[in-house]
């Protein structure tokens, strides 16, 4: 009884040194100068980061006070859900966006830890609910902390987090679903579907020596940005698709898709307005793209426009025939992009945003395009395409059955 009566004395005793010294540090903060007070809580960090040699870093879903997605907590979030949630007791399962694959992640105030060079580094993921204003409704924060020991702040900063922003990208970029780009029916800006072709190589009807050769040069552009960075050049490549009508140049488009595992961006030339409008359409574009150029040669009035003019006679110049358009067409189309806009899209300032890329141009008479879309260096590679005429040992005996003597 005694022992219990001296416990709850010295219980009531600490309590009542704890209010005393919350008062006094009221009072302090209350009344002492602001110089004074700043100091003491500098001080006071020192003595606690003294004491706690461990760094915090946040990495919030969203960017500062908006709702704009933060690219970097993404790719986090794809980087744990491959390497880390299997320690994870708590997981949620989601599906990427734009993807079919289910994707286990870590729950709410879940905490794992990964060794990198060393070091062992705690991830804790957790969630906070805030409201801007009484009239808006409560928006739902997820975040990322990463915590490590001080000494490995350089390594964590300038290595670590890079690595892991790299690794997550990858796994994001295997986990989407690829799309195909469009600009059509006079809009302004990219719109998308889901790209489902179901074309590669293996079913392309194409002598098997020249097939090897197209996808060697593309595997050797994928995995060639180190060769790009030394030369000083863009990473990207032109390839030109032609031969006659109906000889496989959209599904050759297609199969370097699915080989390289890239979006395709379908350019329709005369719903662009000008060559400003070009230039911003190329910036939207994403890394690892192709950019398509169907028929090209009917596009616009892009082809031989020079030659044209260096064979009309002099005493034909007047100033009236400088006032005409070109082309008819073009008036039509209401476009007033230019041979020079389109070069510079190719391989100008502008061609160099965005990573890696490939541009490929289709056209079905090769010999209507003005020399400078076709020089090397702007299309690296041609390509022809023509009709096959290997039916039976391609597609086996039941097309002659049905009476076919040439290739769908």
């Amino acid at each position: 009884m005694i022992s219990t009566m001296g416990l709850l004395q010295s219980w009531g005793g600490l309590g009542t040194s704890i209010a005393s010294f919350i008062f006094m540090w009221d009072m302090i903060r209350r009344y002492c100068p602001p110089e004074l007070i700043r100091a003491s809580d500098k001080w006071t960090r020192r003595i606690r980061s003294f004491f706690y040699p461990f760094i915090q870093i946040s990495i919030s879903e969203f960017m500062s006070n908006n709702l704009k997605p933060h690219d970097a907590y993404a790719a986090v979030e794809a980087y744990l859900s491959v390497h880390l949630a299997k320690e994870a007791k708590k997981l949620r399962a989601e599906t990427v966006h734009g993807g079919g694959k289910l994707v286990l992640s870590m729950d709410e105030h879940e905490r794992v830890t990964d060794e990198f060079g060393g070091a062992k580094i705690q991830w804790i993921s957790g969630k906070i609910v805030q409201r801007e204003s009484k009239y808006l409704p409560e928006v739902e924060r997820k975040y990322y902390k990463v915590t490590f020991h001080k000494k490995y702040r350089d390594m964590v900063t300038d290595t670590y987090l890079e690595h892991v922003i790299k690794t997550g990208k990858e796994i994001q970029m295997r986990n989407r679903k690829r799309k195909l780009y469009t600009n059509g029916h006079n809009k302004t800006t990219w719109s998308h579907i889901v790209f489902e072709h179901p074309a590669t190589f293996d079913s392309l009807a194409m002598e098997a020596e020249k097939k090897r050769e197209i996808v060697d040069d593309l595997l050797m552009f994928r995995e060639s940005k180190d060769f790009y960075a030394r030369i000083g050049k863009a990473w990207k490549r032109g390839y030109l698709l032609y031969g006659p009508p109906g000889t496989g140049k959209s599904t050759m488009i297609a199969a370097m898709a699915n080989l390289l595992d890239y979006d395709v961006y379908d350019l329709e030339l005369t719903s662009v307005r000008d060559n400003t409008e070009l230039r911003r359409l190329l910036a939207e574009t994403s890394s690892k793209s192709i950019i398509v150029i169907e028929d090209i040669d009917c596009s616009l009035d892009l082809t031989g426009q020079r030659k044209k003019k260096q064979e009309k006679p002099p005493e034909e110049k007047t100033s009236k025939t400088k006032k005409e358009v070109p082309r008819k067409d073009t008036e039509e189309s209401g476009s007033r992009v230019t041979l020079s806009g389109l070069l510079n899209f190719i391989d100008g300032l502008w061609s160099a945003c965005s990573g890696e890329r490939i541009i490929v141009f289709t056209t079905n008479y090769v010999d209507k395009l003005d020399p400078a879309l076709t020089r090397r260096g702007r299309m690296d590679k041609h390509i022809e395409l023509s009709y096959c005429n290997l039916i039976v040992p391609i597609l086996g005996k039941e097309l002659l059955a049905l009476g076919r003597t040439s290739p769908v």
